[in-house]
Formats: C-alpha cells, sequence, structure tokens
C-alpha cells in the first residue's frame, strides 16, 4: 500500500485532533507538537475546551480540540485545518467547518453510530474533503486485548493510536512521542506500556 503513496513535502501544515472531553485531544496534540518542534518546525497551538464542563460524553457542547499548525513559516495556529481527527461524530460535526476544502478528515469509525439524520453523514454535512475512514476503537482493543487493562482504560488509548496515525502520516518519529509518554505516565507504567 505504502508503495504506491503519493509522498508531498510541505511547508506547513495544521492538524486538528477533535473528541469528547477526557478523550486526551490535549495530550496527543500536545506530544505531536513537542515531537514537530524537537524536529526544528516552527509551531503555533489553539487548544479548543468544550463548551460545556462534564457534557454528556458525544454531545455537541462536549467537544474538545486541539488544532497545530507546524512548518517551516508558522505565526497562527491557522484558521482552518489540512487534517481533522475526529474521535466520534459530535466532534466531526462540531469541526468540519473548521476543515480546508480538499483536505483530510480522519473518524473513528466505530464510533459512528448517532448525531445525524441520514445514513450518510459525510454527506449530510457536505464535507469538500477526503474521509478516510479508521476503526480506531476496534484496533486498540485488538492491540489491548492482552495487556490486562479493563474495557474503560483501553478506550482511553485510542487517543495514542491517533496520535501514532498523524505522526507517522506526516513523517514524525514514534520513538519521539514514546519518550515523551514515558515522562507523562512514568508513576502509571501499565499505562505507558498501553
Amino acid at each position: 500500500m505504502t508503495d504506491n503513496a503519493n509522498v508531498k513535502t510541505l511547508d506547513k501544515v495544521v492538524v486538528r485532533f477533535s473528541g469528547d472531553s477526557g478523550d486526551g485531544m490535549q495530550l496527543a496534540g500536545n506530544i505531536f507538537t513537542n515531537v514537530s518542534a524537537g524536529l526544528g518546525n516552527k509551531v503555533s497551538t489553539f487548544p479548543d475546551y468544550p463548551a460545556e464542563v462534564r457534557a454528556p460524553q458525544g454531545s455537541l457542547s462536549g467537544v474538545s480540540g486541539f488544532q497545530v499548525s507546524v512548518g517551516v513559516d508558522v505565526h497562527t495556529p491557522g484558521d482552518k485545518c489540512d487534517v481533522l481527527i475526529a474521535m466520534n461524530p459530535a466532534a466531526l460535526k462540531q469541526n468540519v467547518r473548521f476543515l480546508k476544502p480538499g483536505g483530510v478528515a480522519i473518524v473513528d469509525i466505530d464510533s459512528f453510530k448517532a448525531l445525524f439524520t441520514t445514513l450518510d453523514p459525510f454527506k449530510e454535512l457536505d464535507i469538500k474533503a477526503q474521509v478516510v475512514e479508521v476503526p480506531v476503537t476496534s484496533m486498540t482493543k485488538a492491540a489491548l486485548a492482552d495487556s490486562g487493562l479493563d474495557n474503560k482504560s483501553i478506550l482511553k488509548c485510542r487517543n495514542i493510536f491517533a496520535l501514532g496515525l498523524v505522526c507517522w502520516l506526516f513523517d514524525r518519529p514514534l520513538e519521539e512521542a514514546v519518550a515523551h509518554l514515558g515522562s507523562k505516565f512514568a508513576k502509571k507504567p501499565a499505562i505507558f506500556e498501553a
């Protein structure tokens, strides 16, 4: 699959991580930012906290996000993003307005079960971008099936799966991301290992 990949060199890219409050979008965005800065890129970030504290999971008012502009000549976090990572339908619905036409929306397709009036949420939202459906939840569960973690803890690792995907997409070294995670979860070795 990667043999036929269309690889482009970009001077700047804007990535927006989005999900429910508590999905770890701030953590994933911060680590991606730190890894990119460590490579010598200029960065500018914009954390986007939910409108409502302790909003019900999956609600529009409970969506959290983190936008980062990475590149050579960066002065702002960007008005629109080139890549939107949406961990659930509410995150996509709230953040699709920030996605550039022709950009890429990476969605956790496992979580798309609500908030839309039709069976085709991407058409309903009139997305003018490439939609990449990734089964983030089921792949995270499969990867951590033998970890000994309970289901709730496993689901909290989805953000790191998304982070790994974005690091791969933009050729960021995973070793750097792992080092940041090691610092963050030094007192929680089981979580770090997951």
